[in-house]
């Protein structure tokens, strides 16, 4: 597994892939640097009792469709390497399991997606710091808004790395991350049960370990099942 996942790696070194990583959370602070920019007096009027938790709300909104779009792209574009090369004949004529290699394209996106999360904690670190906001950073709770959105969007990346490798036209499930992004932006109203409420932590408890929990375990039935399908699928 180490050696394909390697060579995955490989493979993105002259893609766009590593840029998009660190575009999408340069993104976000750069935004709220210009946010907190603009309405400083205002945002540190509203968030006086408490700036590093205003500012990490702040951040929280943009991070979520942010992480949804961006393992959306991330899926396809790893995916996408193979069928514009059409070389998923040969990669699969190789003396590898179809297993390993569906786990490595999961698990690349998996890591990549938890650097992008690693660096909106960083830098959210340094915009507070650079607006004085003092040196009493809630590590715990910073580190809940960065990565417990994407734990409990697990599922949506299974579904979406299942699609991407499984379709050969990326507009499909571009398409469908797209409308997944859009509708987890009004997911506040939904049933609890749906999947794309789940990265905005909210639930009927107000547990956000609870949204999280479920994104794994969903994630990971999505993950068996998708591998199920692809290691019996014949793909071209």
């Amino acid at each position: 597994m180490a050696r394909l996942l390697g060579s995955e790696l490989i493979k993105i070194k002259r893609k766009m892939i590593l840029f998009l990583v660190f575009l999408g959370p340069f993104g976000v602070i750069a935004l709220e640097a210009v946010n907190f920019g603009v309405r400083y007096d205002w945002l540190t009027g509203v968030y006086k009792d408490d700036l590093w938790k205003g500012l990490i709300g702040e951040v929280s909104m943009l991070s979520v469709p942010t992480i949804l779009i961006g393992l959306t792209i991330l899926t396809s574009m790893i995916a996408n390497i193979e069928h514009q090369t059409n070389a998923w004949k040969q990669l699969l004529a190789l003396p590898i399991s179809k297993t390993k290699v569906y786990s490595a394209k999961f698990l690349l996106t998996v890591i990549l997606l938890l650097i992008s999360c690693s660096l909106l904690m960083v830098g959210t670190i340094i915009l507070g710091l650079a607006l004085k906001f003092g040196t009493s950073i809630p590590l715990v709770h910073l580190f809940k808004m960065c990565f417990y959105p994407f734990l409990a969007a697990l599922p949506i990346l299974a579904l979406q790395i299942w699609l991407a490798i499984t379709l050969k036209n990326q507009a499909i499930p571009l398409t469908v991350g797209i409308l997944g992004t859009i509708i987890s932006m009004y997911a506040v109203a939904f049933p609890d049960w749906v999947p794309w409420k789940w990265p905005l932590l909210l639930n009927e408890w107000g547990k956000p370990i609870f949204s999280v929990i479920a994104g794994i375990l969903l994630g990971f039935i999505i993950y068996l099942v998708s591998i199920l399908d692809f290691s019996r699928r014949e793909v071209k």
